[in-house]
């Protein structure tokens, strides 16, 4: 016992100074500055590195790298440093002894150093990590199921186990950072109630993220992008935290997130602007490629003329600087705003050309795409652009990646097809999308129109791949079983190939699925009606009815998709009025919130159906809305800022028309002249015909007038002047529009001043429109909302309407000169 005693001392001193010797190792990692330090330090005390020491070294280097640009790292010397496969070997070794905070972390941080994946380091460390991964703390899970994700083995058993543990913990994750992590990494595998619960978490933990934090909610915005799920809430409170950090945002965060909103149809009028302003800050700032790059390409869609002026100056001093990344960013930002600087385009085509070897297969498809829609021309890249793409086809077994290479593919001049191509598209199209399958046809399509075999056998692989195509889509229709699933495929459906194959049993699925119609979906539902321009009561009911009873559940912004098919397509359900009125009800609160450009589409949708809510009418030309509305303008794509124009106009002329009480002011006589003016108006053959035969009818091409403008701006057909007993009144030779030889209506200075003959007492001006087949639904003759209105506003300017419909000249029974010119005789004169 009293050996014992003597010995404990012994002991005590022995351990302590084993634990100086630890502490000065651990003391001279903690106080390296660089990595070169580090890995000396490692190689000097390899034989007493303990797991503490290892992973202390490892960490440390991985933040010495975090701290610098990505384009200032140097990975490649710590990889080639003696020293650091001494430090591999040692974490091999001690894989056992690490707690799992350090295992996860250890690995997280080798990756990081760009170890190779196959590496038996991290392979063993993957092995150890999925044994523990019940045990794991949620912060280390979620380390882990990014080196998963990293690792492409999102769709792993080993990743659907994380999904299957995150599901059963949700409730316990109280850090935004830990959930974002998770939510991207299991985004593949989640279900529609997992995903729910963790948008709800989301939410909940977004009010505990610093304000000043905005990477927590911009991941969040990253997984709605990688699940294409639109989730107004969310994603306008993470807006919100945006706008309050853009005096910090740098132009590559700017670029990130206006990125991901154009990916999810997102658009915040209060975000692009305080962008463009920031952005515009930084142009002085930016000079050397990188942030260069990020701010054209974020700047340049958003910028005004000047800016954009300058901007491509600026490019063309830098652009030999850009690497491979930068260069694909800025053509794709060039054929944005179809750039015309021919200068530029070579100059970065010539960066693409040298390093077209390093571009994976989407970059190229990427590449391909934009330099084809700027019309640029270049031979000898197109060429070898098709090498690289029919190389990437034929190597490839993804179904989205066979799609995507096919389609860009069938934008280049190619006389005939390599076999092998068509032999991948075969394989693949089993597998295929209903959306892919689309894409493919439109493919095919060109491919028939640019092969001169085809018309000599009808029997060819085209005919047999359309065949396929057909096949697979309608097995595909008929095995659908989840109403949202089939919505996410129909999103950007469209095309002859569609509706002639597929469109009817789109329809009979549709209906099958009709109890699965829920708030969540109905403004899904409805935009694809609308797109398809067919009319089908059963589904418009159902929609109505689910909006109606579940308006609340419905985001306000939403109520505008709901709306439109029964506005363009001139339905009303049993309880229109109803429905309407819970939707107006819905996003009245809710008008300051709005895009201003939506909010215009909004009123225009519900003038259609002759509806005009005052609160919105009165917003909208409010003196303020319309300052922000110009400002917007500025910063939306052009055909959007021209369709916003364009149905402000429509919407300022119904209101005049038809609420003269709201007294707003008629304020787009100019914007009509001008456009009038730019005009190239022409009349088609059955209207030339139609031209000729009311001269017969009324007694003298003088008694009629073609292209007629009305106030506020109508261009109706044909005009004629009756008397009170229903008799041809003659035109004027000044005010008799002509038609040319060509189709060409010649306008005289008269028609663009408005200038209308006055009528004698009784007698009553006639508007003959003749109405072709874009007025109508496509699968029946019901007349679409905007033809209805149009002949309110003509009626209410003094007209009486005729119209022609299309399938009604074109019929068997107006097939001579004679049933014609009777027809016409009767729906004039009566």
């Amino acid at each position: 016992m009293f050996r014992l005693q003597c010995v404990r001392p012994c002991l005590r001193r022995l351990l302590h100074q084993g634990a100086g010797i630890t502490d000065q190792v651990l003391e001279g990692l903690q106080v390296c500055s660089a990595e070169d330090q580090v890995l000396d330090l490692v190689g000097k005390n390899k034989a007493k590195l303990t797991v503490e020491h290892v992973s202390c070294a490892v960490k440390m280097l991985w933040e010495f790298q975090k701290e610098r640009p990505e384009l200032l790292r140097t990975v490649h010397l710590i990889k080639s440093h003696p020293q650091f496969l001494t430090l591999r070997v040692l974490a091999e070794n001690k894989i056992a002894l690490m707690d799992d905070f350090t295992l996860v972390d250890m690995l997280y941080a080798f990756l990081r150093l760009n170890v190779e994946q196959h590496d038996s380091l991290v392979q063993q460390m993957v092995s150890e990590a999925w044994v523990r991964v019940d045990r794991l703390p949620m912060s280390s899970l979620s380390k882990f199921a990014v080196v998963l994700h990293d690792q492409h083995l999102q769709s792993s058993p080993l990743m659907g186990h994380i999904t299957s543990i995150l599901d059963q913990r949700l409730l316990s994750i109280d850090d935004a950072r830990i959930l974002t992590a998770l939510m991207i990494s299991v985004a593949s595998l989640m279900s529609t109630r997992l995903r729910d619960a963790l948008i709800s978490r989301a939410e909940y933990l977004l009010h505990t993220v610093d304000p000043l934090n905005y990477n927590t909610p911009r991941r969040m915005v990253q997984f709605l992008r990688n699940i294409k799920y639109i989730h107004r809430p969310l994603l306008e409170k993470c807006n919100e935290i945006f706008l309050r950090n853009i005096p910090r945002l740098d132009a590559e965060n700017i670029s990130i997130i206006l990125g991901l909103y154009q990916s999810l149809q997102f658009n915040n009028c209060d975000f692009r602007l305080a962008a463009k302003k920031r952005l515009t800050e930084l142009i002085d700032t930016s000079t050397d490629p990188f942030s260069f790059s990020k701010l054209f390409v974020a700047l340049a869609p958003i910028g005004s003329p000047d800016i954009r002026e300058r901007l491509e100056n600026t490019t063309l001093l830098v652009a030999d600087e850009f690497n491979p990344q930068q260069a694909l960013a800025v053509i794709e930002a060039l054929e944005e705003i179809q750039s015309r600087n021919l200068s530029l385009l070579n100059k970065i085509a010539s960066v693409i050309q040298k390093n077209l070897h390093v571009y994976k297969s989407v970059e190229v498809a990427r590449i391909t795409q934009a330099l084809f829609l700027l019309h640029y021309q270049n031979p000898e890249l197109f060429i070898n652009l098709r090498k690289v793409l029919v190389g990437f086809l034929q190597r490839s077994f993804y179904p989205y990646e066979v799609t995507m290479l096919t389609r860009v593919l069938s934008m280049l001049p190619s006389r005939r097809l390599d076999e092998g191509v068509v032999s991948r598209v075969d394989d693949v199209i089993a597998q295929c999308s209903l959306s892919e399958l689309n894409t493919i046809s439109f493919a095919v399509a060109k491919w028939i129109r640019n092969d001169p075999s085809y018309r000599h056998n009808t029997h060819s692989r085209y005919v047999r791949l359309l065949q396929r195509l057909s096949h697979c889509g309608h097995e595909r229709l008929q095995t659908a079983d989840r109403l949202d699933l089939l919505l996410e495929e129909l999103k950007y459906v469209s095309g002859e190939w569609f509706e002639e194959m597929l469109l009817n049993e789109t329809f009979v699925t549709l209906k099958r699925m009709i109890d699965q119609i829920n708030p969540s979906n109905v403004s899904d539902l409805a935009f694809f009606l609308t797109r398809t321009n067919h009319l089908y009561p059963p589904l418009m009911d159902r929609i109505a009815s689910v909006a109606t009873e579940h308006i609340d559940e419905i985001h306000f912004s939403a109520t505008y998709a709901t709306l439109l098919p029964f506005s363009v397509l001139n339905y009303e359900p049993v309880h229109a009025d109803e429905l309407y009125d819970a939707c107006i009800k819905r996003f009245t609160p809710h008008i300051s919130s709005f895009d201003p450009h939506l909010l215009v589409l909004m009123a225009y949708c519900l003038a259609v159906a002759d509806r005009f809510p005052e609160e919105l009418i009165r917003e909208i030309f409010s003196i303020d809305f319309l300052g922000k509305l110009d400002c917007q303008l500025e910063s939306l794509p052009e055909t959007l800022n021209m369709r916003t124009r364009q149905r402000l106009m429509d919407l300022n002329r119904a209101v005049c028309l038809e609420c003269p009480e709201f007294q707003v002011p008629w304020f787009h006589e100019r914007y009509c002249q001008q456009l009038q003016k730019k005009g190239n108006v022409s009349v088609s053959p059955v209207q030339q015909q139609i031209h000729k035969m009311l001269g017969e009818v009324l007694g003298g091409i003088n008694f009629v007038q073609a292209a007629v403008i009305t106030p506020y701006f109508y261009t109706v057909d044909f005009e004629c002047k009756l008397d009170k007993h229903l008799q041809p009144l003659p035109y004027s030779e000044l005010s008799t529009m002509q038609i040319s030889d060509r189709g060409k209506v010649l306008w005289d200075s008269s028609s663009l001043e408005n200038a209308r003959d006055e009528l004698p007492a009784g007698a009553q001006r006639v508007a003959i429109d003749f109405l072709d087949s874009k007025f109508f639904c496509k699968n029946s003759h019901h007349m679409k909302g905007e033809a209805l209105m149009r002949r309110r506003h003509l009626e209410i300017l003094g007209y009486r309407v005729v119209q022609i419909p299309h399938f009604e000249w074109n019929s068997m029974e107006l097939s001579t000169h004679h049933a014609w010119k009777e027809y016409l005789r009767k729906k004039i004169l009566g």
